[in-house]
């Protein structure tokens, strides 16, 4: 096990702790269903390999409904049944939006359709900024080896 290079980066600098509490405010906000909310955070957090949120991100998936099949399957979400339409689209999305650099287009148009069949323009919205929030998270706590359960 590798031990944390650093306190958090948000943790030293309070005010970038606040702004990306903020962001996660704004998007709970909008009333997208905290449970496809939190799928798309340990999704985006399976796939980065950070360890504090995919530990997090399970425990907010339960705490918001999510089935014990969901959470151990979120990362074989096409082979499994245990996903909605509206689920689905969400996790389509995250995986597109958390490995921009993996094809030469990022989130092609027959993906966004069908997103955009599911959620409308303002609930995109908050679904790309938590997708957002959550990368940026994970690329602050990977590098500093951020431990689950350390704060």
């Amino acid at each position: 096990m590798s031990t944390e290079r650093m306190p958090h980066p948000a943790v030293l600098i309070p005010e970038a702790m606040e702004a990306l509490t903020a962001v996660n405010r704004a998007v709970t906000g909008v009333g997208v269903d905290g449970r496809l909310l939190a799928l798309s955070h340990l999704r985006a957090s399976q796939i980065n390999g950070c360890g504090p949120c995919v530990a997090g991100g399970a425990h907010q998936a339960r705490r918001h409904g999510a089935s014990t099949e969901q959470v151990h399957a979120v990362a074989a979400w096409r082979e499994t049944p245990w996903f909605s339409a509206e689920e689905r689209a969400a996790l389509a999305l995250t995986e597109a939006v958390t490995r921009l650099a993996d094809r030469p287009d990022p989130v092609p148009d027959r993906l966004w359709d069908v997103a955009a069949t599911h959620f409308d323009q303002t609930e995109l919205a908050a679904l790309l900024l938590a997708i957002a929030n959550t990368n940026a998270v994970n690329r602050l706590n990977a590098p500093t080896r951020q431990q689950a359960g350390s704060w």
